[in-house]
């Protein structure tokens, strides 16, 4: 008996001496964090803003490499297959949850085959429209979808995004019918928004924000249940009248799921650092962002929960894609 006893504390005493040179010796190359969109996005200056400080916190630079395509479910593939070491992480996002119920062939499991490390940051979603085009508010576009179905458009950062959820759950709710226009990212929509290509977007307010306070984008109403303190005078979707629709769009960082224990915990612990700063904390709320800073455990039940609320949705809305 006393023989088991020593050879399994003998064997959990060297699986925590393996965990500590783990965490010990990382990183020991530089560090990738893949942005499942294309620049300019707020994925893409979520990580540029923790990839900065974390690249000093750790002693490595931390790259930051643009993979758009197929609603962020191709550079999300990517991380899934590279080596669980805590060089290849993904910035992650709310679209995520909902690619695992749209897309019926995703070469990963969402929830399986990455491990949270923490959510960054949560950014409403907001209801913009050209501040030269004919719409002055929700129940103009409602007007203008019930009247003439599919003749209004909206863009979104691609199928089976936040923005196309939002777009579709705005359709159930108020029975107005929009034709929904997808982009690889908020950079091309924003270009079109502004020059007529399409009607309206539920983009987040990082990259839409400068235009609305420029007077080139009118904000008609955010998408979360309370009102932005960026935007404080706009109404939520549920004040304007159409009920039930409460999605923000979260971002997090994840690695691939067999990456040591060790490791997640010293990148959640030097990315928590970082967002609980002061100087980040201000940063974040400069573009509209809401600084989160998560356990790993709490991420995961995000991911969770979301993912079946999201599967609802596609259900009720009848939205397939390959």
């Amino acid at each position: 008996m006393a023989c088991k006893f020593t050879r399994r504390f003998l064997a959990a005493a060297l699986c925590s001496m393996a965990a500590l040179a783990s965490a010990q010796s990382w990183p020991t190359k530089n560090v990738t964090i893949v942005v499942p969109f294309p620049a300019g996005g707020t994925t893409d200056v979520l990580a540029r803003a923790v990839s900065t400080k974390l690249s000093a916190a750790i002693g490595q630079s931390v790259i930051v490499e643009n993979k758009p395509g197929a609603g962020a479910t191709l550079g999300a593939a990517v991380v899934a297959k590279a080596p669980a070491d805590g060089h290849t992480l993904l910035m992650g996002a709310v679209h995520h949850t909902v690619a695992t119920s749209v897309y019926k062939n995703l070469q990963y499991s969402f929830e399986k085959d990455f491990a949270p490390i923490t959510t960054v940051a949560l950014v409403p979603n907001v209801l913009v429209v050209s501040a030269n085009g004919p719409y002055n508010s929700v129940n103009d576009l409602v007007a203008a979808g019930k009247a003439s179905p599919e003749k209004l458009s909206y863009g979104s950062n691609g199928n089976g995004t936040a923005q196309h959820m939002i777009g579709t759950q705005f359709q159930i709710e108020t029975g107005a019918k929009v034709l929904h226009v997808p982009y690889k990212g908020s950079a091309p929509l924003t270009t079109d928004l502004l020059g007529g290509q399409v009607d309206m977007s539920f983009d987040t307010i990082t990259p839409v924000l400068p235009f609305i306070k420029e007077g080139k984008l009118k904000a008609l109403a955010v998408t979360t249940a309370k009102r932005s303190s960026t935007l404080p005078n706009v109404l939520t979707l549920q004040e304007a009248g159409i009920p039930n629709i409460a999605i923000g769009t979260w971002f997090g960082l994840l690695a691939p799921a067999a990456t040591p224990r060790s490791v997640v915990a010293r990148l959640n612990s030097e990315v928590v650092k970082i967002i609980h700063s002061p100087e980040f904390r201000k940063q974040m709320l400069d573009i509209g962002a809401e600084p989160i800073g998560n356990k790993p455990e709490e991420m995961a039940r995000q991911i969770k929960e979301e993912t079946e609320k999201f599967a609802q949705l596609v259900k009720a809305g009848r939205v397939t894609l390959d």
